[in-house]
């Protein structure tokens, strides 16, 4: 849950509000994307399940394709997708705490200040990096819930029903447009896999940890829409950019609109939690096949995690933050994840077929259920909002499909 709530719940509902303008087409939006996101993390546990010696997606696309492909998603990782991620995350929290505490402060100051004091908690031991994680995950499922609590009991608007926006609700066209702010949204959870090889009964405990995750995100996203349609009414929710803070000052007036903003600041400061604490491994992982720096494969021998590979994360991420814009960072992170989302629900076609034809055994742990249905829904979802967001931003997501055709040539030469 950690990884994939972070501030996009708070600010997604208006946008899915000002494409489909009828109450049921949005909780309909809402439902099937996280259904998507169910698909998705049903493939996930059956991968982590196949191969739980395994290092999360970086091994998974390795063995199913090559390892070219591996090196490309773990490249796009610390230069675009995750590393984005958590710049626009740094960036969001620096003005929302500014905000709250009025300091005079440049917001990449802040940004860079609780990048550097996650890594330095991270640096001193899974577990202590562990609690502080499922500590601000606490919190921020805490916060949702203010919301949601705060938005049934505040007044109910007198209408629900938006006129047109200039296209007819219930189109499939604009309803497939809706899914895309929903699946960014929703997704994340792949982060939860690089922790396998350092989870107890990962075979078991990472499947039901994330197909259970995924079904509470959803449950608490649909809640989040129903308070938000309850108290604002489908056309005030289409034309407010900060949904929560309206409910809640609905609810309570500035005091309310307040607690927004430190919700939404504690919200973001875990999701940058949680890739701190994830996505190093993914680096980590590379080092140890000689395809990054040595130093990068080093596992501090008292707290046993790889402390080189955060601070690179904790500097990367600094950089972006700092030289880069909120939007155009999103930009190209979604053209970027999706692409390997998608690569992601092949690698289970592909390592099923292998798995059958090499005779491998495969105990009965976890397989996804209705595959292979739900399995190519995923993939052709995911590519699907990859193809939306080039066609939509095409220089922003060009940056990042460019990021992702370097690592071809910069993988080959490192090998040699």
């Amino acid at each position: 849950m950690g990884s994939v709530i972070g501030s996009g719940i708070f600010r997604t509902p208006s946008v899915v509000a000002q494409r489909i303008h009828l109450p049921g087409l949005i909780y309909a939006a809402w439902v099937v994307g996280g259904i998507i996101a169910l698909f998705g993390s049903f493939v996930l546990g059956e991968l982590a399940a196949r191969r739980p010696e395994g290092r999360g997606v970086y091994d998974y696309l390795r063995d199913a394709f090559h390892p070219v492909v591996a090196f490309a998603y773990g490249w796009t990782a610390m230069l675009a997708s995750f590393t984005g991620g958590l710049a626009a995350a740094a960036v969001l929290f620096a003005g929302y705490f500014l905000s709250l505490t009025g300091l005079a402060i440049a917001p990449a100051v802040i940004a860079a200040a609780a990048l550097g004091a996650l890594a330095l908690l991270n640096c001193m031991g899974v577990r202590e990096g562990g609690n502080v994680q499922n500590g601000l995950t606490l919190l921020k499922v805490a916060a949702l819930g203010g919301v949601i609590v705060a938005g049934f009991l505040a007044p109910a608007a007198g209408h629900l029903h938006a006129v047109a926006y200039g296209m007819a609700p219930g189109t499939l066209g604009v309803f497939s447009v809706s899914l895309i702010p929903v699946l960014f949204a929703y997704n994340g959870a792949v982060v939860a896999n690089f922790m396998a090889p350092e989870a107890k009964h990962v075979v078991r405990a990472l499947p039901q940890a994330l197909w259970l995750g995924i079904a509470g995100v959803a449950v608490l996203y649909l809640l989040v829409n129903a308070v938000c349609i309850r108290v604002l009414g489908v056309d005030d929710l289409a034309q407010t950019a900060v949904p929560a803070s309206a409910v809640l000052l609905a609810a309570a007036g500035s005091a309310g609109a307040r607690l927004a903003s430190l919700a939404i600041a504690i919200t973001t400061l875990g999701f940058m939690s949680n890739r701190m604490l994830t996505v190093p491994r993914l680096y980590h992982a590379m080092a140890q096949d000689g395809l990054f720096f040595r130093a990068v494969a080093w596992i501090a021998p008292r707290t046993r995690v790889p402390v080189v590979a955060i601070v690179l994360q904790a500097v990367f991420a600094m950089v972006i933050a700092i030289s880069a814009s909120y939007e155009h960072i999103l930009n190209f992170v979604v053209s970027t994840v999706y692409l390997f989302n998608g690569l992601l629900a092949l690698a289970l076609f592909v390592i099923r077929a292998r798995d059958l034809r090499q005779g491998n055994a495969y105990v009965e742990r976890f397989r996804v259920p209705w595959h292979p249905l739900s399995t190519a829904v995923y993939m052709l979802a995911s590519w699907g909002v990859a193809i939306a967001t080039i066609v939509a931003y095409p220089l922003d997501a060009g940056i990042g499909i460019a990021i992702v055709l370097s690592a071809i040539p910069i993988y080959f030469l490192w090998k040699h």
